[in-house]
């Protein structure tokens, strides 16, 4: 058996060597993190939620279709006494110019889902800027008012599209309750099941026009919502306007 000396001396010299290269090798990993986080850009994401105590949501349309339940849909929410947000697609707008003067009239907002209803992440630049600033002069030519809702089509987005957006002055809106009413195969059962279960304080609700069933739930869906304790406001007084970060979900929250 052969037993080995080390001196006290080149014992500490081996041990400070040892936590020296430990020391570097974490400065080193802490660098390489920092530069992978500087070259890796950061996501932009669109508000789906609004983080708040209150028990306040809102219901939302995109109409980019027909516009025959639209008067149905409008007469049910006058009813029940609340103000929705409609996002139209410009040609949309331009074919039906009553029904967007009416929604304005009675004081729901009128936003922007681009104007020709095109995937938002297969464009450039310039033909998204085209998209949102075509929508937003159409609907201010109809109603007299500028929005700063933008909501992409098919709910189609990359970081281009948000930052653009921005840059136009308007906020991405996205939502976090998705009726599916426009499935043919759904059914109404399963559209007021599926609302009325994932609704939460903040909530952005999502319906469509011009499907077999919105006009005909939507009565009921209002009604139980409003049962639960639930109030309406139009997206554009949800959300934080200033002062506030949207977080890995979504989600918007004051910064505290």
């Amino acid at each position: 058996m052969v037993i080995l000396y080390v001196s006290r001396k080149k014992l500490f010299l081996f041990a400070g060597l040892l936590i020296i290269s430990v020391i570097s090798l974490i400065i080193a990993v802490s660098a390489y993190d920092r530069v992978i986080t500087v070259m890796r850009p950061q996501r932009e994401i669109p508000i789906y939620c609004v983080d708040t105590t209150e028990k306040k949501i809102s219901i939302t349309f995109d109409c980019a279709w027909g516009a025959d339940d639209i008067p149905d849909i409008l007469e049910t929410l006058n009813q029940e006494g609340i103000r929705a947000t409609f996002f139209l697609v410009g040609k949309w707008a331009e074919k039906n110019p009553g029904m967007v003067k009416l929604m304005h009239q009675h004081g729901h907002d009128v936003g922007n889902h681009s104007y020709s209803h095109l995937k938002m992440s297969t464009i450039g630049r310039d033909r998204i800027k085209a998209e949102i600033e075509k929508c937003n002069n159409t609907l201010a030519s109809l109603t007299g008012a500028k929005t700063d809702l933008f909501r992409a089509p098919y709910g189609d987005y990359n970081n281009l599209t948000v930052s653009v957006a921005r840059e136009l002055g308007c906020y991405t809106i996205q939502w976090d309750v998705d009726s599916l009413d426009w499935k043919p195969e759904i059914t109404p059962e399963s559209i007021i099941s599926r609302v009325i279960n994932k609704t939460k304080p903040g909530s952005i609700l999502l319906f469509h026009n011009d499907t077999k069933h919105t006009a005909e739930v939507l009565p009921v869906i209002l009604q139980q919502l409003k049962s639960k304790g639930f109030t309406f406001v139009p997206v554009s007084e949800l959300i934080y306007r200033d002062n506030f970060f949207i977080d890995h979900d979504g989600t918007q929250r004051i910064k505290k």
